[in-house]
């Protein structure tokens, strides 16, 4: 039995419908992250699922009990925001007993559930400092220690990395893996970064407009998008889309034609009962599977800029139509400002039909 469950739930606001019938099943002990871009409604429903936005219709039900309609307080769930939201003038050890001292629980029971939750965070030593004392990242552990002390049956953070800067988002993102290993709760996790939603989820919910996209694991929506937005969406950098024209359909694959190509291109796959001759198709190219190849490239591009990473090279170059295109390479020396690569597919591109819709092989 699922201990989420969001059964076509709809939020209003007047005659503007943010959430659209969406519906997803969360088990016990699952880490669960909602992206998408921004006014895409995924904090809308994250307060929905919390209480603290009403729902306009559909039911949320938490470990088998229907609190659609409940307070926030009746719904077992804690929440850690953007803000850290903690009190100035209060040591961290009072910030996170707070809830606890006003709920009269018994002060020993208080004492070791702070003393718990510091182990589990690595905060003990900061246990006597005020927050104007501690790092942003420290600070987010405090918020983070006030949600665990609750022993909540759901967590939910909205955003909670978003004021921190690259080097302590990471450090944080890391920081949460553990602590979702270490404790086992169920989690649920609003970003709009797609790389926090890659590395800490047991499944990502991809939202646009309100409507789910595709529901997958990282790995299932990097190597299966649904459509072309998921694809366009998941994954850094982008991946690369080129507009096609179906030239022969066949038992082998699809033939595709292209303005970029330099001849046709075979897609392999049992595609014939999917497209049909002269359809319109996009296909796409994660940069790491482009290839340069001078000895049978599919197509041609000239460099524009590129960006050494270290260990690899990301290539902003433009195909001969003019199209952006997006390489990997761990080559330093291959790609030049201005020069003209020959590029193959190192992997299959993906296929997208005339409305967007991934076709898929079988």
């Amino acid at each position: 039995m699922s201990f989420l469950k969001i059964d076509q739930v709809r939020k209003r606001f007047g005659s503007v419908e943010t959430i659209k019938g969406v519906s997803f099943e969360a088990a016990k002990g699952e880490f669960v992250v909602f992206v998408g871009p921004s006014g895409c409604g995924k904090s809308t429903l994250l307060r929905m699922i919390s209480g603290l936005e009403e729902t306009s219709d559909g039911h949320i039900l938490i470990d088998g009990e229907d609190l659609t309609h409940a307070d926030p307080a009746e719904r077992h769930v804690a929440m850690v925001f953007q803000s850290y939201a903690l009190f100035p003038h209060m040591t961290v050890y009072d910030n996170i007993a707070f809830g606890m001292q006003i709920n009269k629980v018994p002060k020993a029971e208080i004492e070791a559930r702070v003393n718990e939750a510091a182990r589990i965070l690595q905060i003990e030593p900061l246990l006597q400092r005020r927050p104007k004392q501690l790092s942003g990242g420290q600070r987010q552990r405090v918020a983070i220690g006030r949600a665990i002390v609750r022993k909540p049956k759901l967590f939910l953070f909205d955003e909670p990395l978003s004021n921190l800067d690259a080097e302590l988002r990471t450090q944080m993102r890391v920081e949460i893996a553990k602590l979702h290993r270490e404790i086992g709760a169920t989690m649920i996790y609003v970003t709009h970064d797609q790389v926090e939603a890659m590395t800490l989820a047991d499944r990502i919910v991809v939202l646009r407009n309100g409507e789910v996209e595709q529901v997958g694991s990282p790995t299932e929506l990097y190597d299966n998008p649904a459509n072309l937005f998921v694809a366009g969406f998941i994954g850094n950098p982008r991946m690369t889309f080129l507009p096609g024209v179906v030239e022969a359909v066949s038992e082998r694959g699809v033939e595709i034609a292209s303005p970029a190509f330099a001849a046709r291109q075979l897609v392999p796959g049992a595609l014939a009962s999917r497209v049909s001759v002269g359809a319109p198709v996009t296909l796409g190219v994660r940069p790491e599977a482009l290839r340069i190849d001078a000895d049978a490239p599919a197509l041609m591009a000239k460099v524009e800029i590129t960006e050494n990473l270290g260990g690899s090279v990301l290539v902003h170059a433009r195909t001969s139509d003019g199209r952006p295109l997006i390489l990997s390479t761990p080559d330093r020396s291959a790609a030049r400002e201005g020069a003209l690569l020959p590029l193959s597919f190192g992997q299959e591109p993906h296929l997208f039909d005339a409305e967007g819709v991934r076709l898929s092989r079988v």
